[in-house]
């Protein structure tokens, strides 16, 4: 039987009112997030999403067939990859919980360099932090290829089938049920499509670890009391992270929502990590 309490931050809460409280924050940081994620990070979290970008790639696409490689290793790469016809054909991304846009933006700049027709739905359960991308992506002359969706992720309002990547950026720890969340990614995804989630993760070395968490919870609280006025959400941020499961569990709760040839990446000795799947 489901415990009718979950984990906010290290506090244990109903699991009906997390959410909410989730989207309580998020909705006061909204105007800030983005400069609130350059000064925590010192800006790498821009070197993690650029790294999350590049695995948006296609079967056909001259990239994975390099020369150096032979025509095995080549074969079990394109295993991995979703078979989309990069050729002109419309491909559709879902960005969840990326309400400002950051990770979809350059989703979009990858594809119009490439020639690439597509369309990117941005969704987020907060529309403060989706009215922030909204007007970014107007500056940027974005707004015709991008839709901004504010739904939750644990009940996505899109039919079977839809999209052919799915990404998620340092959102998926936030919510109440990640295994739900998990299986409504493998709905919406195409056959062969490709799951591409970034999250902080558990860092690989103990030295490591103890400094990060030294900086984790004693500095970034306190970022958000100088900038924002508010030390509580970036608290909870840190604990959030702490709480989220290392790589290979959440590895395998992936491997169970469905999808396979699933693997991950550590960035930074993990303190984030990309996840790969594919249904």
């Amino acid at each position: 039987m489901e415990s009718s309490k979950t984990h906010f931050g290290f506090k244990q809460v109903d699991r009906e009112k997390k959410a909410g409280l989730v989207k309580e924050i998020f909705s006061g940081v909204a105007k800030k997030y983005d400069l609130m994620n350059d000064l925590m990070s010192g800006g790498i979290h821009r070197v993690w999403k650029n790294k999350m970008v590049e695995e948006i790639t296609f079967a056909n696409s001259e990239f994975w067939l390099d020369k150096k490689s032979t025509r095995s290793e080549q074969s079990e790469r394109m295993c991995d990859l979703p078979l989309i016809k990069g050729d002109g054909g419309l491909v559709k991304v879902i960005d969840l919980a990326g309400g400002t846009g950051d990770v979809a933006f350059r989703i979009a700049k990858k594809f119009r360099a490439d020639g690439q027709k597509f369309l990117i739905d941005v969704v987020d359960i907060n529309q403060e932090m989706l009215d922030v991308g909204k007007a970014r992506a107007v500056d940027l002359n974005l707004f015709s290829d991008l839709k901004f969706t504010c739904c939750d992720g644990e009940k996505l309002s899109f039919a079977d089938e839809t999209f052919d990547f799915f990404t998620i950026a340092f959102g998926i720890r936030n919510f109440t049920n990640i295994d739900l969340a998990l299986s409504e990614a493998y709905r919406v995804l195409k056959p062969n499509g490709k799951f591409i989630c970034l999250e902080f993760s558990k860092v690989n070395d103990y030295f490591l670890q103890k400094i990060y968490d030294a900086y984790s919870f004693k500095i970034i609280p306190k970022i958000g009391e100088v900038v924002l006025n508010d030390r509580a959400s970036y608290q909870y941020l840190v604990e959030s992270i702490r709480k989220f499961p290392p790589q290979n569990e959440f590895k395998k709760m992936i491997e169970t929502a469905g999808f396979k040839n699933v693997s991950y990446k550590n960035l930074s000795f993990g303190a984030a990590t990309i996840h790969i799947g594919i249904k």
